[in-house]
């Protein structure tokens, strides 16, 4: 809400899809601008604010999967070897592939059951990506969350990147909740549950607050935080 007239701004910025090009980017922006005037500084400050889009669909999601808890080397030899062995990385094929061609990939267990799980998901109609963009956020979240092995942070980081959800917001990432206190000159960093509170007057534009929170903790600190 606007805090100096006390009314959304102009209904015709509210997002009309999916986050898909850096004039959706100028558009969330110009938006939080008129919403929450403190992030005026906020866009002067971060330069520019990166689009910053994934393949979508399941090719999207298990890059996300395949690139936790290894290091980035690790991911992009595993991720090399996978699409090499799954052509079309697409969920009947993935299931197809069977547990010869994961291990040979190099997935662990942990990862081939969430694949697994997120390809029947999928394919017995039970999972459908492609609307997922078009529905509300706790919604979205609900349904990939819904799916074994998929938890808030691939959920939410896939949204954003893959999906170009325009209204998520990962309350929960370190990054975000340092550049909002830095920001704001908070004393200390919010917690997720705070920051979840205060990312609600962000919305429907919270897809686009989340990457220039990001944008702006790259240029105080001098290093990127966003999620690869």
């Amino acid at each position: 809400m606007n805090r100096d007239t006390g009314r959304r701004p102009d209904g015709a910025a509210q997002p009309a899809g999916p986050i898909e090009t850096p004039g959706d980017i100028a558009r969330g922006l110009a938006w939080l601008r008129e919403a929450d005037p403190r992030l005026g500084p906020v866009i002067e400050s971060a330069g520019e604010v990166p689009l910053r889009r994934s393949a979508p669909g399941f090719a999207g999601l298990a890059s996300i999967v395949v690139a936790q808890q290894v290091s980035r080397q690790s991911a992009d030899a595993i991720w090399g070897r996978l699409v090499a062995l799954v052509d079309p990385l697409e969920p009947a094929a993935f299931l197809a592939g069977g547990e010869a061609a994961w291990r040979e990939a190099g997935l662990s267990r942990p990862k081939q059951r969430t694949l697994v799980a997120v390809s029947e998901a999928m394919l017995e109609g039970r999972l459908d990506l492609e609307a997922l963009s078009r529905v509300d956020g706790e919604a979205a979240l609900a349904a990939m969350t819904a799916i074994h092995g998929i938890g808030p942070w691939t959920a939410e980081v896939w949204l954003l990147f893959a999906a170009g959800h325009p209204d998520i917001f990962p309350a929960g990432d370190v990054a975000l909740q340092a550049a909002v206190a830095d920001a704001f000159a908070l004393p200390r960093r919010p917690a997720a549950r705070q920051l979840r509170e205060m990312a609600e007057s962000w919305a429907p534009w919270r897809g686009v607050a989340a990457r220039l929170f990001w944008a702006f903790y790259a240029e105080r600190r001098g290093h990127a935080a966003a999620p690869r």
